[in-house]
């Protein structure tokens, strides 16, 4: 087997901001497109997308949700109705104004003047109000409830800083909508759904988070509660993963979502919102990837083995490529994390050491290689792709066994695989999470001397709202830094806040963040 190693230009700790870039184009996930802030997701990047999709998906309906679609564009006059809500996407909101463009005389296009629309609509930046308006057509008794849709589309907010994955002006992403009778449902939906994606991010994308609510400054504009998933990255930052907002009867009042109670009065539905988005792949990115490229966990791969034939462009490779073919089949029938294993025969032209680091870049979970020798003995030559390296002799770490061992054992192998990567990550966030910090200098000084990625501080707080909250908020800013949530579950507060010296009610997670 050829050695020659195919590594990343940049490493993570040179500059991890152009490591990610390159791991995106190393792994052929997506590429810039002709239009500023979106982006082309090709074909591995996009059966990632769909892996999460389906997964996802799945969680959702066994839930009772429905999925159902929605219009892409919305009439201003649905936003004004709700005002805080309309002012925290005001600046992001793309705008259609007319319908129709002429000639400007001069070979190009503009608007005509004459097909002026008679209200301006807005590309979908979410989807609340629209929705809230066949809520209010389709709920009017208790009967109806719970109403529990969820729609998976694109949505448009105009970003001026953009980086694939993680901050486009176009993505992708699903976002449940649900109405229920009262308070006590909705926000039992609000957690629901919160518990699913703590569930689908560390069993499906190995990737550990903290779920817990936001402070009042980073909910959901005109929510009444937002919840998040918070993942750290190799470089310590934050990255909001997913949230679910309890909407209180806000957005019912704005659209109109009223029904019949149990005694005949009319009542305002409670109502929730949550969403996940095409950020999830950009977390598995920074979590996952190493100096070799990206590394997928099983459960969201594509293919989770990649079989490379070495070829020779001789009469002999048919019958190289119908004994893989009987490996692939074998593999095929096998089963890991509940499904069907998925296996590639990789055929195209090529040497089999280049394609095998194309695949290693890519991230394939297992890679494996055969050749006349191999075929004659029975066996095969494989590689885990997160352990890729011999650290004994510094080459890549091959095994060889019967080809009948092999699969026997396969599924095993990709189960591993998931674990070790989640374990990796989660032993890595809870070794750069600093806790007992007491003083805000104290703070200050983490992130100012704490090395080059300083991970997360927990600290006590006294829950500030109104203008104490602004100037905590404007003191973070000064750092760069963010509340990131409240951890569910978390210790109880013994102290006192660091940023206003009340009694503290609860510890909170200070970090930078995407």
């Amino acid at each position: 087997m050829s050695q020659i190693r195919h590594a990343l230009t940049v490493k993570r700790e040179d500059d991890f901001a152009k490591w990610y870039q390159e791991v995106i184009s190393a792994a052929d996930l997506a590429e810039e497109s002709g239009v500023r802030g979106c982006m082309v997701i090709k074909p591995w990047g996009y059966g990632i997308w769909e892996r999460i999709q389906r997964l996802m998906d799945d969680r959702i309906k066994a839930a009772g949700v429905q999925n159902c679609y929605f219009p892409l564009f919305i009439p201003l006059s649905n936003f004004t109705r709700e005002a805080e809500h309309v002012e925290g996407f005001a600046k992001e909101m793309a705008v259609v104004t007319h319908h129709r463009l002429i000639s400007d005389g001069k070979g190009g296009l503009i608007p005509d003047p004459a097909a002026k629309l008679e209200e301006p609509l807005v590309v979908r930046p979410t989807s609340e109000t629209i929705i809230g308006d066949a809520m209010a057509r389709w709920v009017q008794s208790w009967r109806d409830l719970p109403l529990l849709t969820n729609q998976w589309a694109n949505v448009v907010r105009w970003e001026m800083r953009t980086r694939m994955f993680l901050r486009t002006s176009e993505f992708l992403w699903q976002e449940g909508h649900t109405a229920h009778e009262n308070r006590e449902q909705a926000l039992a939906e609000t957690h629901r759904a919160l518990e699913m994606y703590r569930a689908c991010a560390e069993d499906d994308l190995a990737l550990p988070v903290i779920a817990g609510e936001k402070p009042e400054n980073e909910r959901f504009p005109g929510a009444v509660e937002t919840w998040s998933i918070e993942a750290m990255m190799q470089d310590g930052k934050a990255l909001q993963a997913g949230t679910s907002h309890y909407l209180g009867t806000n957005f019912a009042h704005a659209a109109g979502i009223q029904y019949q109670d149990r005694e005949g009065s009319q009542q305002f539905s409670h109502t929730t919102s949550w969403g996940v988005s095409t950020r999830l792949i950009g977390g598995v990115i920074m979590t996952h990837g190493d100096d070799d490229g990206l590394r997928v966990p099983p459960a969201i791969a594509p293919q989770q083995i990649v079989i490379i034939p070495m070829l020779r462009e001789a009469p002999e490779d048919a019958e190289l490529i119908a004994y893989c073919e009987q490996v692939r089949a074998a593999l095929a029938g096998q089963t890991a994390l509940g499904e069907r294993i998925r296996v590639l025969l990789d055929v195209k032209p090529g040497k089999a050491a280049a394609k095998r680091w194309d695949w290693v870049r890519k991230g394939a979970p297992v890679i494996i290689e055969v050749g006349p020798r191999d075929m004659a003995d029975g066996k095969l030559a494989f590689l885990r792709r997160d352990q890729l390296w011999n650290t004994a002799n510094g080459k890549p770490a091959f095994t060889y066994p019967a080809h009948a061992d092999f699969v026997a054992e396969a599924g095993a192998v990709l189960e591993a695989i998931q674990s070790s990567l989640y374990e990796e990550a989660r032993a890595r966030r809870d070794a750069n999470i600093t806790r007992g910090v007491t003083e805000w200098q104290a703070v200050a000084d983490h992130f100012d001397k704490g090395g080059k990625y300083p991970g997360w501080v927990e600290v006590e707080w006294s829950k500030p709202t109104g203008d104490v909250l602004e100037q905590v908020v404007e003191k973070l800013k000064a750092l760069k830094l963010t509340i990131r949530n409240v951890p569910r579950g978390g210790k109880a507060a013994t102290g006192t806040c660091i940023f206003t010296g009340a009694p503290a009610t609860e510890r909170i997670l200070v970090a930078r963040a995407y």
